[in-house]
């Protein structure tokens, strides 16, 4: 048998949640690698005409894009995996720097319920790594608080021109696990 990975839960209302906040945002521009835990969130980003729905091959490529995208006077947001988060640090310093506004959602690896080993250290790592950076960080564990979360994260974003990541925890996104 051939081994490959399965979802054990899924939440699916709050794709749809921050879905409805991208739009009362004006998010426009919508980047991401790939992700299991953030697929029904892409598939209404691609699927809405008022967004671009991008997918890029580096996580640090987002972090570029939305800075070209706010100085070309348009919102956007970038969905990550925390495996990704540590090939966007460098990128984050001209973030900083620059006090360009980005929202980060990151669904999270290397914790409750991982099978992978090399998850663990950089799903450890996150919080501290973005945060060492002048990332905010507002982690989430709890499905119902995920659309609130989301929205006082994109407030301060786009009020006050800061970056900041919301951790989408692995209790809300599902263990995977190989079958």
């Amino acid at each position: 048998m051939t081994p490959r990975t399965s979802t054990t839960r899924i939440e699916p209302g709050w794709p749809d949640g921050i879905h409805r906040l991208f739009r009362r945002h004006e998010v426009r521009e919508v980047c991401y690698v790939p992700d299991a835990g953030h697929a029904r969130l892409i598939q209404l980003c691609r699927a809405d005409r008022a967004m671009r729905a991008i997918p890029l091959t580096t996580e640090e490529e987002g972090v570029a894009l939305l800075a070209g995208a706010w100085l070309g006077g348009e919102r956007g947001a970038l969905l990550v995996q925390s495996s990704g988060v540590g090939n966007c640090i460098n990128m984050l310093g001209m973030i900083r720097e620059c006090r360009f506004p980005l929202l980060m959602l990151v669904t999270m690896r290397g914790q409750w319920g991982e099978f992978n080993p090399w998850q663990v250290p950089m799903g450890q790592a996150t919080p501290a790594a973005l945060a060492s950076i002048g990332v905010v960080v507002q982690e989430v564990d709890d499905a119902a608080r995920v659309e609130e979360t989301v929205a006082s994260a994109a407030g301060l974003v786009f009020g006050a021109h800061r970056a900041v990541a919301v951790l989408i925890s692995q209790r809300i996104i599902g263990a995977k696990e190989w079958k």
